[in-house]
């Protein structure tokens, strides 16, 4: 059976998008348990995004990068509560495709 697009999102782009969240965070001075909470995770998460044993290294184009700096950052200062949209379209960056509908469900 061919592999749907929604198991390489949940099992690769996702956790790489997440990750990589955590760790700008982190690098702007926030501890792991601050990330942990404007995230929404158990800092045990944020830990293992941060030393790669949880979520996938996927080399970022520099276009994604700038996206995931920015909802980083908004997260950081409040300005973004529900970045459900932004990572979604990060999703659609690192794929190279239009939506995959699953984001639109929601939004009727």
């Amino acid at each position: 059976m061919e592999k749907l697009p929604c198991e390489d999102i949940v099992w690769e782009s996702l956790p790489a998008i997440r990750a990589a969240i955590a760790a700008e965070m982190v690098a702007t001075g926030l501890s792991q348990k601050e990330v942990a909470t404007i995230l929404e995770m158990a800092p045990s998460a944020v830990s293992q995004y941060l030393s790669g044993k949880r979520g996938y290294r996927i080399e970022f184009t520099d276009e994604v990068k700038k996206a995931i700096a920015s909802l980083s950052y908004d997260l950081r200062d409040g300005k973004v509560t529900n970045p459900a949209s932004r990572i979604c379209a990060i999703c659609t960056l690192i794929r190279g495709t239009p939506s995959c509908g699953a984001c639109d469900e929601g939004e009727s």
